[in-house]
Formats: structure tokens, C-alpha cells, sequence
């Protein structure tokens, strides 16, 4: 038998990645939240970032900071984003971080309008039973 191959260590510190800092610059992000580079953002999203400015303005607004030159963190968080919505826990998976360390990542980009972050789908709210019924019966005289 051989044993377990182990994962190779990180060569870059976790703490390098977010650049020293261990929380995100807004408290509004969960591991269930979803995110989208701002591209791909349908009219009316922008608010949702964080940013009451025009959907035109593209990371120009006061308070933000252009992307610039980016890390291969971001980079990949941004090509990950770009083919649709991933929450920030799917992207901490993919990307190979803890989700705190993601969490500052998506902070970033999103301070900077190169993505966009959207509350999660809320779960649905149960039927109430008397609607259900009236439809089942409805279904039952039909067929």
C-alpha cells in the first residue's frame, strides 16, 4: 500500500493573497452569495453592488477604484465569474481558499466594479394548502 498522497502546500500565504487584511471592506458578503463579473450584469444590478451611480460608469464613480493590475487570485476569480453566477463558497472551492480569504478577494473587486454581488435566491415560501387543494381538484375534474 501506498500512502495518501498529500496536497502540495500553498506557496503564496493566505494572508499575502488578501494583502494583510482578514476582513472584507463590507460586511454584506455570505458564502451564499451569489456573484457575477459586471459585465454580465443585466440593467438595474449596479445598485446591488454597492455603487447608486450610472450602469455606464465602470468602476469610475467616487469611492472606487479602478482595476488596475491584479493578482492571479483576482484574475482567476474573474474568469470564473465571467460564464455566470457563482456563490462565494463555490468560488473559494474552486479558487483553492478559505472562504474569509475569498470573501476579501470579492470585496475587492467588487470596491473596484469589476464584479457584482446579488443577495442569494431566498427559499420559497410554502403553499398554502387550501390553494393546492383547489388545484388538485381542479386537475382531477379535468382528467
Amino acid at each position: 500500500m501506498t500512502p495518501r498522497e498529500r496536497a502540495a502546500p500553498r506557496l503564496v500565504r493566505t494572508y499575502v493573497v488578501t494583502e494583510g487584511r482578514a476582513y472584507p471592506s463590507r460586511n454584506t458578503l455570505e458564502a451564499d452569495t451569489l456573484v457575477l463579473a459586471a459585465d454580465e450584469e443585466a440593467p438595474g444590478d449596479r445598485v446591488a453592488s454597492g455603487d447608486q451611480g450610472e450602469p455606464g460608469d465602470a468602476g469610475q464613480a467616487a469611492g472606487r477604484s479602478p482595476v488596475t493590475v491584479l493578482g492571479p487570485e483576482k484574475r482567476r476569480l474573474l474568469a470564473l465569474c465571467g460564464p455566470g453566477a457563482l456563490s462565494v463558497a463555490e468560488a473559494a472551492g474552486r479558487l483553492g481558499l478559505p472562504v474569509s480569504v475569498t470573501k476579501v478577494l470579492v470585496a475587492d473587486l467588487v470596491d473596484s466594479g469589476a464584479l457584482v454581488v446579488r443577495p442569494p435566491v431566498p427559499p420559497a415560501e410554502a403553499a398554502d394548502p387550501r390553494i393546492l387543494q383547489e388545484v388538485l381538484d381542479g386537475l382531477r375534474a379535468r382528467l
